[in-house]
């Protein structure tokens, strides 16, 4: 599956379910998503992030973000037990590991059967807009996803590029977003620990 190297959106793509990991990965690509006409519904599946309390202020804020917008914001299912089920023996991989692929492929498939569900042909996500992610893997993601529901398309986009990721740094202080300091589960907050990583 080959991978965009500048921004373009499909030719055919006028509306996509957006898959939000939080609102300050978000912020920048919303902005672009709009001022390319097109229009954008923000999807919030995020069962992986733990503890509730963080997974509840990451949640607020990626609605803050949609309603100061005017977006529609729909709010995905909380169920981190059946998340844990979902990675089950991957627990001790390492990041960007077999865990991760794991995580991003049962959210996008969550993120396509929603996309199916209101009539979204394309659905994206902002997991690419983290430079700790690996784009190799959310296209794999994304395109197990598109393959497991019907009339579904996967919009893989670097959205790393393009003046995006400075935009994002700037929205970041004009919203004063929550910045996490750690990917989302209790996983990546042991690794973050022994790690000099700055903030997502």
């Amino acid at each position: 599956m080959q991978q965009k190297n500048v921004f373009g959106k499909p030719e055919d793509c006028s509306e996509v379910l957006l898959h939000a990991c939080c609102a300050p990965c978000s912020s920048a690509i919303v902005e672009w998503l709009m001022a390319n006409g097109v229009r954008t519904t923000i999807y919030y599946y995020n069962p992986n992030i733990w503890p509730r309390e963080e997974y509840e202020i990451r949640k607020e804020e990626s609605k803050r973000h949609a309603e100061s917008l005017g977006l529609r914001w729909i709010d995905g299912d909380y169920n981190h037990p059946a998340w844990l089920d979902g990675i089950c023996g991957l627990e001790t991989e390492p990041e960007r590991g077999r865990r991760c692929q794991e995580c991003f492929t049962l959210r996008l498939t969550a993120t396509a059967r929603k996309a199916h569900e209101l009539g979204i042909r394309y659905f994206a996500t902002t997991l690419a807009s983290s430079r700790w992610k690996s784009l190799d893997q959310i296209a794999q993601a994304g395109l197990l996803a598109e393959q497991a529901v019907p009339d579904t398309k996967f919009w893989a986009q670097n959205w790393r590029k393009g003046g995006l990721q400075e935009r994002r740094n700037q929205l970041l202080k004009e919203y004063n977003f929550y910045n996490q300091q750690y990917c989302g589960c209790e996983f990546s907050i042991r690794q973050s620990d022994q790690s000099d990583h700055a903030p997502l």
